[in-house]
């Protein structure tokens, strides 16, 4: 056994769909139960780029004395049956139960079964800070840019569960919950403890990186998931990178590969497929002096990361045309009160995009 491991945490069961939580996770288990080893399932998507990121993260908590169960939680039509089937004892027997992403179907399952008396949810970027509202405003679990829609079938016959699932993350006398976060929070929950993630153990394990004097640009998946028009944003990165001398581009796991090819083309930016959560990749360095984002988890986190180091994040505003049609009609108050609300960064002025 890993020397680090202990028996603490042997109750403790943790489950993450992605790199990020998988970290959030390793970043929680150091502040809160430091020494303990638990059992981490990873419940894995198909994409090759997330699975890869969720690979190399393995090894990380492996390293740090926990036991990773990988799920291949959707690799068929039985695979959900199969793998929660697998997981019920586990649940069972479980005092406490970490989770990245609330909003998740499968975790939504899974809280439907456990017994748990404390329940730990980690950041799955600033989709926490929407969970943290409407679990305040006793509101149906809905994801920020699906919200204003209606409900489709799939969700009608999903409600019952999503009702348990929030039920079970609401505290009472014989359960506590916590928010492990480094999103800024407008209204908590009431008896829900929250607890800063400030990314120490990011900055005990990695860096301090080494500073090239250009910049490094985050790329986001705002297209992909039908917010923002492809043309428009493709439009914003070139000129973005021009005005600040930009040469990588460092993908979103999510990110099309068409898309990607077009901006290389397009830019002559170089494209960067990470193999690990950008807070441990520019922790690692080398890293630009300024790394230029839009509104995304990475305005929050990485100044936290960078922490003692003179790298300088700036966040770029979307502007209200590049939105699509479809766009949910909250989608241009969230984004802005991502950038808004970040603290240590650079707000640029909205570029261009024709």
């Amino acid at each position: 056994m890993n020397r680090r491991a202990g028996s603490a945490g042997s109750r403790t069961l943790a489950f993450v769909e992605s790199p990020v939580q998988l970290l959030n996770v390793l970043e929680w288990a150091h502040e809160r139960a430091p020494g303990a080893g638990f059992t981490l399932v990873v419940l894995s998507p198909l994409d090759p780029m997330t699975r890869g990121q969720l690979r190399r993260m393995s090894e990380l908590a492996r390293e740090e004395g926990h036991q990773v169960r990988w799920e291949e939680a959707r690799g068929g039509a039985m695979a959900p049956f199969q793998t929660i089937g697998g997981l019920t004892g586990m649940l069972r027997k479980a005092d406490r139960v970490v989770l990245g992403d609330p909003f998740s179907r499968y975790v939504q399952l899974l809280l439907t079964i456990t017994r748990a008396r404390d329940l730990v949810v980690v950041d799955d970027g600033t989709a926490t800070m929407e969970f943290v509202a409407q679990l305040a405003r006793g509101e149906r679990l809905v994801r920020w840019h699906r919200k204003g829609g209606r409900p489709g079938p799939r969700d009608l016959v999903f409600a019952p569960v999503s009702s348990v699932a929030r039920r079970r993350l609401t505290p009472h006398e014989n359960r506590t919950v916590e928010i492990f976060s480094s999103m800024p929070m407008e209204e908590t929950p009431p008896g829900v403890t929250v607890t800063a993630n400030a990314f120490a153990w990011t900055r005990s394990r990695f860096g301090p990186p080494r500073i090239t004097k250009g910049a490094d640009m985050v790329g986001t998946s705002l297209v992909e998931t039908g917010v923002v028009d492809g043309d428009r944003y493709l439009e914003a990165v070139r000129s973005l990178a021009k005005t600040h001398g930009a040469t990588r581009y460092f993908a979103h796991r999510r990110e099309a590969t068409e898309k990607l090819h077009r901006l290389a083309v397009e830019t002559g930016l170089e494209i960067v497929r990470p193999d690990l959560p950008l807070e441990l990749i520019a922790r690692r360095g080398p890293v630009g002096r300024t790394i230029l984002s839009f509104p995304s988890t990475v305005v929050h986190t990485l100044p936290l990361a960078l922490v003692g180091t003179d790298v300088r994040v700036s966040v770029c505003d979307i502007d209200p045309e590049w939105l699509t049609r479809n766009a949910s009609p909250r989608a241009q108050g969230f984004l802005s009160g991502v950038t808004g609300s970040a603290r240590d960064v650079t707000r640029l002025s909205t570029v261009t995009a024709v």
